[in-house]
């Protein structure tokens, strides 16, 4: 998979060297590159934005610079077609089951906007234009970041630890909570690891039983009753 990141704070990104992801760029399951908006303006102060028509607070992100970021990268990946992805809070709500669809994707492209967003123009340019795959608008919740780059890397790493080969047990992400399938409408139960008994808490019998029967009943029984209990919205 081909992953391009657009943004004027392109270190922000550099969180996506490490971890999982990062592993999967040395491993070659992954092409990841950040992009310096800001390289291509024109002007000498490097000018990404400017004021709202109609009026309003704030700035906005010209379209000009964009554009040619945009136009540029999709000219580097020949007869690829990239998927655009621009994070916004007006956006739909991004969940596991957008991941798993990202998953199967050539090539992602985000648009990092700042300060009021990026004008509307650039999403509505790349939703007609052929040689793209389609755009997106996409929310991580109801709630407002300063740039869309903290929700490019939430959504980068979502959908990197579902490519085959990223993952040292291709088990967890199937069994993970909002997974496709059973547990698709609730969220993981408790987990547990050594030592049996820490600072008077145990580990529950069941666990340390080998019985693999009862030891998945009970999984289920602690995800339904937390999901009940931590997000009724699911139920």
């Amino acid at each position: 998979m081909r992953i391009d990141v657009v943004s004027i704070f392109p270190a922000y990104l550099e969180a996506l060297s490490l971890s999982l992801v990062g592993k999967a760029v040395e491993a070659g399951v992954i092409s990841l590159a950040v992009h310096d908006l800001r390289d291509a303006t024109s002007d000498r102060h490097r000018t990404v934005d400017d004021t709202p028509y109609g009026g309003g607070p704030g700035m906005v992100m010209s379209p000009e610079p964009w554009g040619e970021s945009l136009d540029a990268l999709r000219a580097s990946g020949g007869e690829a077609a990239p998927v655009l992805v621009i994070p916004t809070p007006s956006g739909v709500r991004f969940d596991q089951a957008m991941a798993d669809d990202w998953s199967a994707a050539d090539w992602l492209v985000f648009a990092c906007g700042r300060y009021e967003g990026i004008d509307a123009r650039v999403a509505d340019h790349y939703r007609e234009r052929s040689d793209w795959a389609g755009v997106l608008e996409v929310s991580i919740g109801d709630y407002v970041l300063a740039g869309g780059e903290a929700a490019a890397l939430v959504m980068i790493e979502a959908v990197a630890r579902l490519l085959p080969g990223v993952l040292g047990n291709e088990v967890s992400a199937r069994e993970d909570s909002f997974a496709a399938g059973e547990m698709s409408r609730r969220v993981e139960g408790p987990i547990y690891t050594k030592p049996p008994t820490w600072r008077g808490l145990d580990v529950p019998d069941v666990l340390m039983s080998g019985h693999h029967g009862r030891i998945a009943q009970w999984r289920r029984e602690q995800s339904e009753e937390r999901t009940r209990r931590m997000r009724p919205d699911l139920g």
